[in-house]
């Protein structure tokens, strides 16, 4: 089966669901900076949120996987660069269409009740 990844990238712009392996690891080439070999896993969403697709290089071949909600969307970064890194903890409630975001903020140490 698929190994643990040694990162995890979310590409933060939507793609076309109908690419496959070839164009989303071009993107991952050109537009993230990355290699589609090295051993790290990809993430992209569709334009509405609601499809995932994740790359990943297993030592031997590209695996292309693909999730679907069929309701609500994934919460997705919204940053200016093209790429974010995500932990493990994170991707799983990511997938699981879970504001990850707000489950993995530090609360603010000067807070008080």
């Amino acid at each position: 089966m698929i190994g643990e990844p040694g990162q995890i990238w979310l590409a933060v712009a939507p793609v076309d669901m109908r690419r496959g392996i070839d164009g989303l690891s071009m993107i991952v080439q050109e537009a993230l900076g990355k290699a589609p070999c090295s051993g790290m896993a990809f993430v992209f969403r569709n334009k509405a949120g609601n499809r995932l697709r994740l790359l990943i290089w297993d030592g031997n071949g590209v695996w292309i996987c693909h999730r679907r909600l069929h309701r609500g969307g994934f919460v997705w970064p919204k940053v200016n660069d093209g790429s974010f890194s995500i932990n493990r903890a994170q991707w799983d409630w990511l997938v699981a269409g879970v504001d990850w975001q707000r489950l993995s903020v530090q609360p603010n140490p000067d807070w008080h009740v």
